[in-house]
């Protein structure tokens, strides 16, 4: 049984250089240790999920670019992340305004090859299927 994830919880990717806050908008009215719970659908580049600092992933165009300009010496470029599809695979059993709640086990992947995943959920009292 995971955590529920609320604004605040701590997200990492394996190519960013700095883990990244997850901001949730109360659009979804749903509170959890007085914070508003995420779901599967927070996951809006820099609205709900910002950048990681810098990328390291030969699979940005931008980071690919520097490093073949530096002759194949890896050169990191500003993290944007591209999420196309929603956090996996949630709680389904659970739903907020009709979406899945995200739990501390939902990974999100991006589109340059990354695996973003949550470090800490935010809050540690609600556990949720």
């Amino acid at each position: 049984m995971g955590l529920l994830v609320t604004q605040g919880a701590l997200l990492q990717c394996p190519f960013g250089v700095a883990p990244a806050p997850l901001s949730v908008l109360p659009t979804n009215f749903t509170m959890a240790a007085n914070m508003p719970a995420a779901t599967i659908m927070d996951n809006v580049p820099m609205l709900n999920v910002p950048s990681f600092g810098m990328c390291t992933s030969l699979a940005n165009p931008t980071v690919a670019a520097a490093t073949a300009a530096a002759l194949g010496v890896l050169v990191p470029m500003p993290c944007l992340p591209v999420l196309p599809a929603p956090w996996f695979p949630g709680s389904p059993t659970v739903m907020i305004s009709n979406k899945p709640a995200l739990n501390n086990a939902s990974k999100c992947q991006c589109a340059y090859g990354g695996t973003i995943s949550i470090i800490t959920p935010g809050e540690f009292t609600v556990n949720v299927p």
